[in-house]
């Protein structure tokens, strides 16, 4: 989802929620169709598809891809090997439902799941004493891996569809009108994937945001009245978002969730400290989450670092006829150097020439000053556009971002991190946005996770920063992989459109 689309889809959600001010009961109505797509039911419907694809793929694998007569070990195979998926399916992360998961999670996953069912397969058939456990193990495991992939992306298409109506998204309440209730609920209303439809907020002091102008959700009144704001808008889904009232009350406030069957999500207390690696473990009956933080400059980031530079090797040594294609495009095109450096910061502050190709005619040295709005990245043209019309293409298709590999071979930056600014803009969102500084604790990238999520040329800077710390504390090397392979999507997609 691109930037412009998540404003549009907030200004039009705004909207819809300022005239629904006084007619939250509106949401009963859609809970029915919402109830579809919650993650109980969505479990039901996906259980339902991965057997029914499975048995599909085993018999295409026995029929039509085997070769000669069906044998009794053939017939045992095919009918336990969809029992053993269906069991790695709903197991670990394979039966994860994340809000918002990538269809590059659900491939990866799928293929992970139906890879263990095919090697328990050939463990199974080669105890049981079967004559070729592996050929036909093979033929399931390529036929329910791509059918089960192919069912599950599809279903996951529709379900991202349906939850851009109203109609299909879980109404809920958020306990806690303060700033992060209100980031909350900005963040679900931008972003229908996650499938909640915030309709009000509950909070014992509402004068925190009050009636304020800008809240894109009403304040319904005070975490006592839940069980009534619940009958009056439908809502199935409560989130506890930092409310003013003490957790003692809060508390009882969850277990009456779990008495009327509503689905309870918390944000931790401490939740910019919260990762992907982080643990949930019991001490007694005290639940205690464990959390291992990102060390930047442990064994993993070294390993990171030496993929980085052999990656690089790699990929300029096959794209070195292209760039010398837009070298002597470039030195045609106008008077000037081919490559342009400008000073960036890097990682602990370090400062670093990085390298593109020139896109534009050199400065005639009258160029106006450019003013950056408040609260935006840099990006884009700045001033007067002096483009060629090979920097045109090259910015469209980003490949004046190419010399970068050399600033990766040089150790400046990664293949993937935040994107570097300048030592001015540094200086100034050093000033004016929490949590930036955290961001160099890493290098620079070439492409980054807030660049994959839409966050590209003039967006908020605070985003940037929130998803490039999202990076940081959940990196691993599977992160940048996904990261690359949909930065190559999105290339491919901006020639395309």
């Amino acid at each position: 989802m691109t930037p412009q689309t998540a404003t549009a889809n907030v200004t039009e959600a705004k909207e819809v929620a300022l005239t629904q001010r006084d007619t939250a009961e509106s949401a009963v109505a859609a809970a029915p169709l919402a109830r579809l797509l919650e993650p109980q039911s969505w479990s039901r419907v996906r259980l339902a598809v991965d057997t029914i694809v499975l048995y599909l793929a085993a018999s295409f694998a026995l029929l039509i891809l085997g070769q000669g007569a069906v044998t009794a070990d053939d017939l045992v195979m095919t009918t336990v090997f969809p029992l053993l998926a269906l069991v790695t399916l709903r197991s670990g992360r394979a039966a994860e439902e994340r809000m918002a998961g990538s269809l590059l999670d659900t491939v990866i996953r799928v293929a992970t799941a139906v890879s263990l069912a095919a090697m328990l397969t050939i463990a199974l058939a080669t105890v049981i004493g079967s004559s070729h456990p592996v050929p036909v193990s093979v033929r399931l495991w390529l036929s329910a891996g791509v059918a089960v992939a192919v069912a599950r992306a599809t279903l996951q298409c529709i379900r991202r569809w349906a939850l851009r109506s109203d109609a299909f998204a879980t109404a809920a309440l958020i306990v806690g009108a303060g700033e992060v209730g209100q980031h909350l609920a900005m963040r679900l209303i931008g972003d229908p994937r996650y499938g909640l439809r915030p309709v009000g907020f509950l909070d014992a002091d509402p004068l925190e945001v009050g009636k304020r102008e800008d809240s894109l959700v009403p304040v319904l009144g005070d975490p006592d009245e839940l069980a009534d704001c619940l009958r009056r808008t439908g809502a199935r889904h409560v989130i506890f978002a930092f409310a003013s009232e003490p957790d003692r009350l809060l508390v009882e406030k969850v277990r009456q969730c779990e008495q009327l069957g509503v689905t309870v999500s918390l944000v931790p207390r401490l939740f910019e400290s919260i990762n992907d690696r982080a643990t949930l473990d019991y001490v007694g009956g005290l639940p205690l989450v464990s959390v291992r933080p990102t060390n930047p400059r442990g064994w993993q980031f070294a390993l990171k670092h030496a993929f980085d530079r052999s990656f690089a090797f790699l990929a300029l040594a096959a794209a070195a006829p292209l760039m010398i294609t837009i070298a002597i495009a470039v030195r045609l095109s106008s008077p000037g150097p081919i490559l342009f450096r400008q000073r960036r910061v890097g990682r602990d502050g370090h400062e670093f020439d990085v390298l593109k190709f020139r896109t534009m005619r050199v400065s005639s040295g009258d160029r106006s000053e450019f003013l950056l709005p408040e609260g935006v990245a840099p990006g884009g043209i700045e001033g007067q556009d002096r483009r060629t019309p090979i920097g045109r293409l090259l910015r469209d298709s980003s490949l004046d971002e190419l010399p970068q590999l050399i600033n990766v071979l040089r150790g400046d930056m990664s293949i993937v991190g935040p994107r570097p600014e300048r030592p001015a803009y540094v200086k100034r969102f050093r000033r004016d946005v929490d949590r930036y500084d955290d961001r160099h604790r890493v290098r620079s990238g070439i492409t980054g996770w807030a660049q994959v999520n839409g966050l590209r040329g003039r967006t908020s800077i605070a985003d940037r920063v929130e998803w490039d710390n999202y990076y940081i504390r959940n990196w691993s090397l599977a992160l940048d992989l996904r990261i690359i392979v949909l930065t190559v999507a999105e290339v491919f997609r901006l020639r395309g459109g």
